[in-house]
């Protein structure tokens, strides 16, 4: 099965502008995402699509391979699915600009979903962690899913989810990672389609397929990386290389 990884990389960011371009450890979070994606090995191309010629010029400079976007898109998905247009795939991987700890247990996993007769039926599978820390799953910046009993992704939402009305039920917290994997046509529906409600509310892209009745398939895995969101997410992603030991 060929896969490809696109990097969605836009300069512009409202809660950390140019967060993309700040330094972890001596290396810019989108050159981590993107030598992390082509370490795992798995994919044919990786490929960073940006709006920004600093981001783009950050790659080529890296040996790493990047394109330009031909104008400004409303989500990664969107910005990706206008080079996959032009390629040739059987699974297309978003891997979030980011996302610079992504590894090749998890991402291997998810392209597992898309296998065998069952795998056929997958269009949109995604990955989750499970989220411990009381002060993250309220944390509107940390996405949460509810899963249905077969792992299919329920509802995406920046609130508590699901609300623990019933305070002696198990609850388990899922962690949306910011990896998705498609099809090609399910890309082309995707930047077809007009932005839903839903999507517009949570300013979370992948409602778009739910609302399309586009079952999401979700992997769950103990990634545990670290997110770039916020200035701060910088500290806690120096602290987990120096934990694990990681250059």
């Amino acid at each position: 099965m060929k896969a490809v990884a696109l990097i969605p990389a836009r300069l512009g960011a409202t809660r950390f502008p140019k967060k993309l371009l700040a330094p972890i450890k001596g290396k810019s979070v989108i050159r981590r995402t993107y030598e992390s994606a082509v370490n795992t090995g798995l994919f044919s191309d990786v490929v960073v699509v940006s709006d920004s010629d600093e981001i783009i010029a950050e790659i080529q400079q890296a040996g790493g391979m990047a394109v330009k976007s031909r104008r400004e898109y409303e989500s990664g998905t969107d910005r990706i699915a206008e080079v996959a247009a032009n390629m040739d795939a059987d699974v297309f991987v978003n891997v979030q600009g980011d996302e610079p700890f992504v590894q090749k247990q998890p991402l291997e996993a998810l392209l597992k979903v898309f296998e065998g007769e069952e795998g056929k039926k997958v269009q949109v599978g995604s990955l989750v962690q499970e989220l411990k820390e009381q002060q993250l799953i309220e944390d509107p910046n940390y996405v949460k899913v509810a899963l249905d009993l077969n792992n299919n992704a329920l509802f995406f939402s920046r609130s508590v989810l699901p609300y623990p009305r019933n305070k002696e039920a198990t609850i388990i917290y899922y962690e949306h990672i910011g990896v998705y994997a498609f099809r090609k046509q399910a890309l082309r529906q995707f930047t077809n389609w007009p932005l839903t409600p839903l999507e517009t509310a949570e300013k979370i892209e992948c409602l778009r397929f739910l609302e399309h009745g586009i079952p999401i398939k979700m992997v769950v895995t103990k990634y545990m990386g670290v997110e770039i969101d916020m200035p701060e997410d910088i500290g806690r992603a120096e602290a987990l290389m120096e934990k694990n030991g990681w250059q």
